[in-house]
């Protein structure tokens, strides 16, 4: 039986660090190729950890190719080109992983794309689990659907037809434990035959996840307009990941004539599909919510993806995509033996805080708390002494905004004169594949859970860093 301790596993979820432990015997050689595996309660008991722990943990060595399942007989681990070779004791291995650092706390942080967890309604989600305990009961023991729980994917339905103007089924909503998971299933779905374009400046994680999965992977650049629809047509890419309504790094927002090239680009050819990622597209805090690419897509080539993670917590890792209807029968067909990775009794909670209303008021309440960070943030830019140098960009949407600078200093230097200052601070050019100096000088501004009293000092000692030393 295999045995693991979790006394060091630090901040690591259980899942994630068992999934790392079994991922580390079979790559050591310690499982071999084609040996059976605990089942999954088996392996729970066994570790005193829930059965859903060890599913996940299952689940993303399944996604990853270590392990395959065999139905009704179990899992097994597969077969690789090469192991490393054993160089320890298996006893002594959970030791000789590499455990997480302690995260420096840092004085001041703008790199960050955190929440604000004070804010979240823990009166209400206390209150929702207890009535999901007693109106469920045993129900929350059985098997939930592989698409999610269908009173969550019907709430979820619901609601993007009134605040995000889509007229989609319960049928094409498929529900799983964050958006990373859904691009391994997507890959899957759609094939690895397929060439995957990802924006240039881009979220870096979207093209790891590709790579990871041995799929080619293509960096479209970006103008002022989001990602160039000409470059993407040269590409030779046949699927394309964007986040249209607002894009990470540069917060553009793609307007409807960019979104109607790529809509054309898609239904040139069959088999193309465009990736729409709506992360956070909750908080906008100018005009009219952004109308998503899905809504406009008369031709089902748009797959659209978002998660709650954003909207409500990190830790509820709800997220979950809307499949065009020619590939609902598809995925049924060829992913329909994937266990949803969402606890039942997680995905009820969820549907009753939507159906309540409490989601829209707790989107409500944090658009306010957001907005009133983000202008004491820019106040405090405009009242200090650096703001004759910077030219704030992009802050009607999202999370957070751009800080362009009129220096001479290198975007590495900024950075680590910053660090030195026990300031946390990204750059654009810190999200290309390749140079490009139209980002240089751009420092990302994450304002969602910065302490606001530290406002003063924070930009007294960007100062410092930004103007030349005859101006401090």
């Amino acid at each position: 039986m295999l045995t693991y301790s979790f006394a060091n596993r630090g901040n690591v979820p259980l899942y994630d660090y068992l999934y790392q432990c079994i991922k580390s015997d079979i790559l050591h050689g310690n499982l071999k190729a084609e040996e059976k595996l605990p089942s999954k309660r088996s392996l729970a008991q066994h570790l005193k950890v829930s059965v859903i722990t060890v599913e996940n943990a299952y689940a993303q060595l399944i996604v990853e190719g270590y392990i395959y399942a065999i139905q009704k007989r179990g899992y097994y681990v597969s077969a690789l080109e090469e192991s490393i070779p054993p160089t320890f004791k298996k006893k002594a291995m959970p030791a000789k992983l590499t455990e997480p650092q302690p995260q420096r706390q840092w004085f001041f942080d703008l790199k960050s794309n955190s929440i604000s967890a004070a804010h979240f309604p823990f009166s209400i989600w206390s209150k929702l689990m207890r009535e999901v305990l007693s109106e469920q009961d045993t129900k929350l023991l059985k098997a939930t659907p592989y698409n999610g729980v269908d009173k969550l994917r019907e709430e979820i339905a619901e609601y993007l037809y009134h605040f995000r103007g889509m007229s989609v089924s319960a049928d094409q909503i498929i529900v799983g434990a964050g958006t990373e998971y859904l691009y391994n299933l997507l890959i899957q779905l759609l094939g690895r035959d397929h060439i995957y374009a990802v924006e240039n400046p881009g979220y870096q994680k979207i093209a790891k996840i590709y790579k990871s999965n041995d799929v080619s992977c293509r960096y479209i650049d970006m103008d002022e307009y989001g990602l160039s629809a000409a470059k993407l047509s040269d590409s030779n890419a046949s699927v394309v990941h964007l986040s249209p309504s607002h894009h990470y790094p540069t917060g553009i927002v793609m307007p409807i004539g960019r979104r109607q090239e790529l809509l054309s680009w898609a239904n040139t050819q069959k088999n193309r599909y465009i990736i729409e990622d709506d992360y956070d597209s909750e908080f906008r805090f100018a005009g009219r919510p952004i109308q998503t690419l899905q809504s406009i897509d008369e031709n089902h080539r748009v797959i659209y993806i978002n998660t709650f993670s954003k909207s409500i917590a990190p830790s509820i890792r709800i997220s979950y995509m809307v499949l065009p209807p020619g590939l609902v029968p598809v995925y049924r067909e060829k992913l329909g033996f994937y266990s949803c990775t969402v606890p039942s009794f997680e995905q009820y909670a969820l549907a009753k805080f939507i159906a309540g209303g409490y989601f829209e008021k707790h989107i409500n309440r944090m658009k306010k708390f957001y907005r009133t960070q983000r202008d004491h943030v820019i106040k405090a830019i405009e009242e200090s002494r650096f703001h004759d140098i910077v030219e704030i960009r992009e802050e009607d949407a999202g999370l957070h905004f751009l800080l362009k600078v009129d220096t001479d200093r290198s975007d590495r230097e900024i950075v680590q004169a910053a660090a030195g200052a026990d300031i946390k601070i990204s750059c654009l050019s810190e999200y290309l594949h390749t140079p490009d100096e139209r980002f240089d000088h751009t420092i990302l501004i994450n304002y969602s859970g910065i302490d606001s009293s530290k406002l003063p000092e924070a930009m007294e000692r960007l100062s410092k860093i930004l103007l030349p030393d005859s101006e401090c």
